[in-house]
């Protein structure tokens, strides 16, 4: 079962310290003067012995008042809890009072930085990866803070490693299809993704995420060179995909618009060398040489 946070009235401490300091004057000049005025007098009857009683009972409770008193800084909260029940929170800075029964625990409301430690994982394709996060996080609801989790300090680091784990492995670390996202070259989305994914489990916890980013993200040493061998090679064959695209293209453009024009008429044989040239010309990864032909192609 859930709590929930209710927040619980308290009293200045400016108002109550001017009043059990005005009590507790009364209380003790009462009782000095009850004591004093029995001292000439030989033994106090029994109704005087219970005034005394009284008094000094008075005195004690009002003294126990004192222990009421806390303070409060900003972005701060006080959970009250009497004997073992939640009471409600109090999150306004200042010089309160409460009933001094109440067991006080602390909350910060502040904004906490949790830097993740490097953990290893495997990607969606199985590569050994060293991944880390960063997670900007903070206390909303103290009573779930407080009564529903044992620790949420530990429990934010936790589920931050936790979550971290199993983004890391539904994305490969980096790829060269347009429409698939990588732990590298989609860092936003990715990071957006991993903030929602630890907002639904902070929300067990009373904490709010404001922000969560991929800190340090990284192929395990052991892949490390082969790795980046391949990514080479990827990124090559990528590229001359595109060239190829690019170039066919090109050349289909040109034939169209010489046969439209009519320019030039080709037969079969002397388009196929031109597209021979001039894939030649726009895919080499060297200059042409240029080469005169003084003959034909037939002879």
């Amino acid at each position: 079962m859930q709590n929930t946070e209710k927040k619980i009235e308290v009293v200045s401490g400016w108002v109550m310290l001017p009043v059990l300091v005005a009590i507790e004057l009364g209380i003790g000049y009462l009782l000095i003067s009850t004591i004093v005025g029995q001292i000439d007098k030989g033994p106090p009857p029994l109704g005087t012995i219970g005034m005394i009683v009284l008094e000094g009972l008075l005195a004690i409770l009002c003294f126990i008042c004192f222990f009421g008193f806390f303070t409060l800084q900003p972005n701060v909260a006080n959970v009250l809890i009497l004997f073992g029940k939640y009471k409600g929170t109090v999150k306004s800075s200042g010089f309160w009072w409460a009933n001094p029964l109440l067991t006080k625990h602390k909350v910060s409301l502040r904004a906490h930085n949790l830097n993740g430690n490097t953990i290893k994982v495997n990607d969606l394709r199985g590569n050994p990866i060293e991944i880390a996060v960063v997670v900007v996080w903070r206390v909303t609801d103290t009573a779930k803070a407080v009564f529903d989790v044992e620790d949420y300090d530990d429990y934010v680091a936790i589920q931050s490693e936790s979550a971290l784990r199993h983004l890391a492995s539904a994305y490969p670390y980096d790829t060269t299809l347009d429409d698939e996202l990588s732990l590298r070259g989609s860092m936003d989305d990715v990071s957006e993704k991993l903030e929602k994914e630890l907002t639904e489990r902070f929300d067990k916890a009373g904490v709010h995420v404001g922000e969560a980013r991929i800190s340090h993200l990284a192929y395990a040493p052991e892949i490390a060179g082969a790795m980046l061998q391949r990514q080479q090679a990827e990124a090559i064959v990528a590229a001359r995909t595109r060239i190829v695209d690019g170039a066919v293209g090109m050349v289909e453009m040109a034939l169209e618009q010489l046969s439209r024009k009519n320019i030039i008429q080709l037969d079969e044989e002397r388009k196929a060398s031109m597209v021979s040239n001039l894939l030649v010309v726009l895919c080499g990864d060297k200059a042409p040489q240029p080469v005169v032909n003084t003959g034909t192609l037939y002879s």
